[in-house]
């Protein structure tokens, strides 16, 4: 019983484990574009950064997932995909925006936290400003942020488990309909064990990651 409720869950894992891998490829770099808009001189742009990050921090993810899913076809336009592959694809928009703007507040105070002294410093080098951020301010920035950034990250694997709001088959969903067809209550709660091991894997990762950065302090 046990290794046939750790099969089908893999499933579900495989699923779980595809979305966050694809948000985190989209919603890191999306972020930090995100994170150069809100600190624009350009007026225009800087509010309509800012008022994405303030609407998408918000409102709840399960709305963003719903409004994603379903409100183009209402609208008529029916730019997913049917069937799986539809719902994977607005799971994945929608989260990625979403942690694109929790992660361009942690990019923006990376980014302001490194003392405005050292980019002068490298003004008087003569570092032009692209290699003043990437061989001044990136670099003390991601010793900066890797704490608040792991935060989320971990954040984002449990909430992945909000996809099963749109029938996506990811890890929780696949534990209740086990629960559901079997009539045991264990299963569900046995999937714990794998957000468990998953956080784990990655509190262990940030840590060797941290310790790796302590040459900035």
């Amino acid at each position: 019983m046990l290794l046939d409720v750790t099969l089908t869950l893999m499933t579900g894992m495989a699923t779980t484990f595809q979305i966050f891998i694809l948000t985190l490829v989209f919603a890191l770099p999306l972020g930090l574009v995100v994170a150069f808009g809100t600190m624009s001189s350009i007026t225009p742009l800087r509010q309509c950064c800012n008022l994405l990050v303030w609407i998408v921090r918000g409102t709840p993810l399960m709305l963003q997932l719903i409004a994603f899913m379903y409100i183009p076809g209402i609208m008529g336009y029916n730019i997913w995909p049917s069937g799986d592959a539809g719902r994977m694809m607005a799971t994945v928009v929608s989260f990625s925006l979403n942690y694109a703007c929790y992660f361009s507040v942690i990019y923006r105070g990376g980014i302001q936290g490194v003392p405005v002294g050292q980019r002068e410093a490298g003004q008087v080098l003569g570092l032009t400003k692209r290699q003043i951020f990437f061989k001044i301010t990136l670099l003390q920035m991601i010793k900066r942020i890797v704490p608040p950034m792991s935060n989320e990250i971990i954040t984002l694997v449990k909430d992945t488990s909000l996809a099963r709001i749109i029938a996506v088959y990811e890890l929780t969903f696949t534990g209740y309909s086990y629960m559901k067809s079997s009539g045991l209550v264990w299963p569900l709660f046995y999937t714990g064990v794998f957000y468990l091991v998953f956080v784990g894997v990655l509190t262990i990762l940030f840590s060797y990651i941290e310790r790796k950065l302590e040459y900035f302090r």
